[in-house]
C-alpha cells in the first residue's frame, strides 16, 4: 500500500479550504439562529449583534489580510484581474451589508440583513476556493511563504504544520487563531461545560480538551449560546462513531448538548 504525502502547498490550500469552511459555517449557523429566533416570535437582536461581532472580529480581519496577501499575489495574473476586481468590490459591498445589518431594528430586517450578508459570504468564499486558489497554485506562487503567520487566512495553522496541530487535532474550527485573555477557562462543573462566558476562538479548542478527558460510558453537557451544529459536523469529521450527541435545550437563548463518550 502505497501513502502519499501531501506537499506544504496542498497542506497551505486544505489550510486555506478548512479556515472558509469554518467561516462559512460559523456565518450560516449565526443566521440561522436569528431566522429561528424570529419565527418563535423572539427578538433577535443579540443575536444580530453575536452576528456583528463574529464579522466584525473574523469576517473582515479576514477579507483585509486576504487583500494584502493573495489578492496582491494575484495582481500580475492577466486572467485574474478582472476576478480581484470585483472580488474586492463584494469585500465593499459586505462592509456596508454588515453595516445594515448592525443597524436593522425589526425581526424582518434582521433576518433580511443577515441572510443578505450570509449569501454574498458563502458566494465570495465560492469564489476564492474555486477561482483564485487554482489561478495563484497553476502560476506556482509559493502560498506557504505568502502567508506565513497569516492566522486570519490560515485559521491558526502555519504553513509547516497546516494539516493538524500539534496535539493531532485537525482544525477547522479555528479555535486556535486566538490566545484570548490570559487564564480565560472553562471546566467541566457539574457534569456542565459552559462557554458562553468564552471568546469565540476559544471555544472549540476547549470543548475538545473537555471531550478528549472523557472516560469511556461518560458525558458532559455542553452550554452555549447559540446551536452548535458546526461543532457537530466537526465531531463527525474528527471522531466518527466515537461520541454521542443529543440536544437537551434547544434555544432559543441557551442550548443544551449532552456530548458522550461510548
Amino acid at each position: 500500500m502505497t501513502t502519499t504525502t501531501a506537499s506544504p502547498q496542498q497542506e497551505t490550500v486544505r489550510a486555506i479550504l478548512d479556515h472558509h469552511e469554518r467561516l462559512g459555517r460559523t456565518m450560516a449557523d449565526h443566521v440561522l439562529t436569528i431566522s429561528r429566533a424570529a419565527d418563535q416570535l423572539a427578538a433577535p437582536h443579540e443575536r444580530r449583534d453575536r452576528l456583528v461581532a463574529f464579522c466584525a472580529e473574523e469576517v473582515v480581519p479576514h477579507a483585509e489580510a486576504e487583500e494584502r496577501t493573495l489578492y496582491r499575489a494575484a495582481e500580475d495574473l492577466p486572467e485574474a484581474r478582472a476576478l480581484l476586481r470585483a472580488m474586492v468590490r463584494e469585500h465593499t459591498v459586505l462592509k456596508e451589508r454588515i453595516a445594515e445589518l448592525e443597524a436593522a431594528r425589526t425581526p424582518a430586517e434582521t433576518v433580511a440583513a443577515a441572510s443578505a450578508v450570509n449569501a454574498l459570504f458563502q458566494s465570495h468564499l465560492e469564489k476564492e476556493n474555486d477561482l483564485l486558489l487554482p489561478a495563484l497554485v497553476a502560476e506556482g506562487v509559493d502560498l506557504g511563504a505568502l502567508l506565513a503567520g497569516m492566522h486570519e487566512i490560515l485559521g491558526g495553522h502555519e504553513p509547516e504544520t497546516a494539516g493538524a496541530a500539534a496535539d493531532g487535532h485537525h482544525c477547522t474550527c479555528g479555535g486556535h487563531d486566538d490566545p484570548g485573555t490570559p487564564g480565560a477557562t472553562a471546566e467541566v462543573t457539574g457534569g456542565e461545560l459552559d462557554v458562553r462566558t468564552l471568546v469565540p476562538a476559544q471555544r472549540h479548542e476547549q470543548i475538545f480538551a473537555a471531550f478528549g478527558a472523557l472516560p469511556p460510558g461518560t458525558a458532559f453537557v455542553l452550554v452555549n449560546d447559540h446551536d452548535p451544529k458546526p461543532l457537530y459536523y466537526q465531531f463527525a469529521a474528527e471522531h466518527p462513531g466515537e461520541f454521542t450527541w443529543d440536544y437537551e435545550e434547544a434555544g432559543p437563548e441557551v442550548w443544551r448538548v449532552r456530548i458522550g463518550r461510548p
